[in-house]
């Protein structure tokens, strides 16, 4: 048996059952990295050894009678968040060779759980970018077709979970960046509500906006991996202190009399046909499986590319400002302090540059309020129209892409059309809600499509259900990727 055909669940199972080992799942994964990660490039870093010693010590602690919810599965870590003891480059040269000295929250949380971290996967430099075409050290392709993105920025994450490269992935979602990438590799991606996971040890992009999500083949692997890692963490003062529920019993399948909302303005002109076909239907599927349907409006998120485009650069811009080479990364001397400024900070990549620009422009004397302080307002309109419609609808249902995966160079030229990508997204991590995405079909060319389901502040375990009621009435989840094959129309 291939073990790494298992879900994430389904691998627990065989492990309690004394079916398999950790170190039998961990040894197929790696085994699995050295025949096609060299193909998909997902890894920035494998950490084989250190995975091994935990998988050991995990069935060990199985053997003296323990049973953690992660015990001994392999999973794998965006580089972006810090691991103690492991090279941590949020996808940046200016990074490069940066070890951290401490775990963050969530992967403390891993850790004392039992899952063995696999490695650091690849990452758009510092989160900014949805292909992963901008990280500074490669660009990974889609395990379903390799010419093709698997979006970003946390496109390794989701490339080695849909590769089977790992059983379960952390990512970061600052305008879609969970979201993205799990509708185009055929996962179930996560972005929790702001605050509920702890953002402790994750290497800062946009602090209003960030967000630690949860990758998995199926909604109960997702789940499973969200259930360890949320929590209230004292050390970050946006951290949600609210009991945490059980969400993996929260996943019975039941969505009778639940009411989904379905918003006109993220059905538009120029999205792909056949993404507009899938999600429809999976609408109808819901309202099959018991669910009212309700159109809603939700007015000011026509607004949210621009929005978000002003916000989270300026944010970027301040929080990147502490890459000078004197604290840690690379330092190239200079004359002077401000030419070993230029020098080191030339180490940035083009996105990353572009985006501490237009940060620096928005925030700057003259245009703070024109710019910065207008778009904070229009950004409490787009959460105001959420709030609103939450008093209609238990869920909000809408595409997570306008598209389907990309070709690989196909939108570099072009920012917008990039930036495009996340514009059914950016209205999430503006409005502090939750989301997630789920297989939904695909298109003529074999490529997945995501449907995105979006819920009120705190409500995962609402659209965890209905993703998994969703997810039992249809089997889209169940197809592998051919992992390097291009896909065929």
């Amino acid at each position: 048996m291939d073990l790494t055909t298992l879900t994430l669940t389904e691998l627990r199972d065989a492990m309690r059952g004394g079916v398999t080992s950790s170190v039998e799942a961990t040894r197929a994964v790696l085994d699995r990295i050295v025949a096609v990660d060299n193909d998909i490039k997902s890894y920035l870093s494998v950490t084989d050894e250190m995975a091994l010693a935990q998988a050991e010590a995990a069935d060990a602690r199985r053997a003296m009678g323990e049973d953690t919810p992660l015990l001994g599965i392999p999973v794998a870590v965006k580089d972006i968040i810090c691991t103690q003891g492991v090279e941590t480059t949020a996808g940046s040269k200016i990074l490069q060779g940066f070890v951290p000295p401490y775990d963050a929250f969530v992967v403390r949380k891993l850790k004392d759980s039992g899952a063995v971290i696999i490695g650091k996967t690849n990452t758009d430099e510092f989160a900014m970018g949805s292909s992963t075409e901008n990280s500074a050290y490669f660009t990974t392709g889609n395990p379903w077709d390799l010419e093709r993105v698997p979006g970003g920025s946390s496109g390794g994450s989701a490339a080695a979970v849909a590769g089977r490269l790992a059983f379960g992935a952390l990512g970061t979602d600052t305008g879609g960046s969970v979201r993205q990438p799990a509708s185009f590799c055929n996962l179930v991606g996560l972005r929790p509500t702001y605050g509920r996971m702890s953002r402790w040890g994750v290497i800062a992009f946009a602090s209003s906006l960030d967000q630690i999500g949860t990758f998995g083949r199926t909604v109960a692997d997702c789940t499973a991996l969200f259930q360890v890692t949320v929590g209230y963490d004292r050390q970050d003062s946006t951290s949600l202190n609210r009991p945490v529920p059980d969400y993996e019993a929260a996943l019975t399948g039941d969505i009778r009399g639940l009411k989904v909302g379905v918003p006109e303005e993220f059905f538009i002109e120029g999205m792909q046909p056949e993404v507009e076909q899938a999600v429809r239907s999976a609408i109808d599927k819901l309202r099959d499986l018991g669910a009212e349907i309700h159109e809603i409006s939700l007015p000011h998120s026509q607004y949210a590319l621009p929005v978000y485009y002003l916000i989270a650069p300026a944010e970027a811009s301040a929080n990147l400002a502490r890459y000078d080479g004197v604290r840690y990364g690379p330092r190239i001397e200079g004359d002077d302090l401000l030419e070993t400024y230029n020098r080191t900070r030339a180490l940035f990549g083009a996105e990353v540059k572009r985006r501490i620009m237009l940060g620096t422009y928005a925030l700057s004397a003259g245009y703070y309020d024109a710019y910065y302080g207008r778009a904070l307002k229009v950004r409490t309109l787009i959460k105001n129209d959420f709030l609103a419609a939450f008093e209609q609808v238990d869920v909000i249902a809408a595409p997570t892409s306008p598209t389907t995966a990309f070709m690989i160079g196909e939108r570099v030229g072009d920012p917008l059309s990039m930036y495009l990508a996340d514009i059914f997204t950016l209205p999430v991590n503006l409005s502090a809600t939750c989301g997630l995405s789920v297989p939904c079909g695909f298109d003529g060319g074999g490529l997945p499509i995501g449907l995105q389901l979006i819920g009120n502040t705190l409500e995962e375990a609402t659209i965890l259900n209905i993703a998994y009621a969703y997810e039992q009435a249809t089997g889209w989840h169940k197809q592998l990727a051919p992992c390097g094959k291009a896909a065929t129309g």
